[in-house]
């Protein structure tokens, strides 16, 4: 049932921030840890649990899975802006078009940077060059922050799995979906 307020809590949020024009990155997180994480966490948690775990290390995997999710997401908001729309199936740019507030823009428009001050300014405003809105998003340091985020938590997945996880060749699947996660490129 939890996972249940957790996902609603995390849509709730993505559709109330179309509506703003300021949104921190603590709640862009809390929105991504509720719509995409806890998710993940909770594929986690049943595998574990229909493997027989103990409720320990059914909390154990479900960490491992809410770092994935995080991480997952992250790259999906960078592939919102800059994915090749013959691989991702979106049209360029079109979350910038749509003003979304993905953690990449957040992440930009709370920079306290030039660019994050103009970004700002044109994102209050419809229409516009939206490349010119994905550069500003990078010059402020969007791209880079949300990268970064993504490898932190993909590296804590992968250091959960690898406490959990004592057969090899399960480790170096649950290693590959990690690398997956963080490469993909749709």
């Amino acid at each position: 049932m939890d996972v249940l307020i957790q996902l609603a809590v995390g849509e709730s949020l993505d559709l109330v921030f179309e509506g703003r024009t300021q949104v921190t990155l603590a709640e862009c997180l809390e929105m991504v840890s509720g719509k995409t994480a806890s998710l993940f966490a909770c594929a986690c948690r049943l595998g574990a649990l229909y493997g027989g775990a103990d409720r320990v290390v059914c909390a154990q995997w479900a960490e491992a899975g809410h770092d994935l999710g995080m991480a997952f997401q992250l790259v999906d908001d960078l592939l919102g802006i800059w994915g090749d729309p013959a691989v991702t199936g979106k049209p360029v740019f079109n979350d910038l078009k749509n003003r979304k507030m993905s953690v990449p823009v957040v992440a930009a428009l709370t920079s306290e940077t030039p660019a994050g001050d103009e970004l700002a300014r044109l994102y209050s405003q419809p229409g516009g060059d939206t490349a010119n809105l994905a550069r500003l998003v990078e010059e402020a340091g969007g791209r880079a922050w949300t990268s970064d985020r993504a490898a932190q938590h993909a590296t804590a997945a992968h250091g959960r799995l690898h406490r959990l996880t004592a057969v090899p060749s399960a480790l170096e699947d649950l290693e590959a979906l990690c690398t997956v996660v963080i490469r993909r490129e749709h």
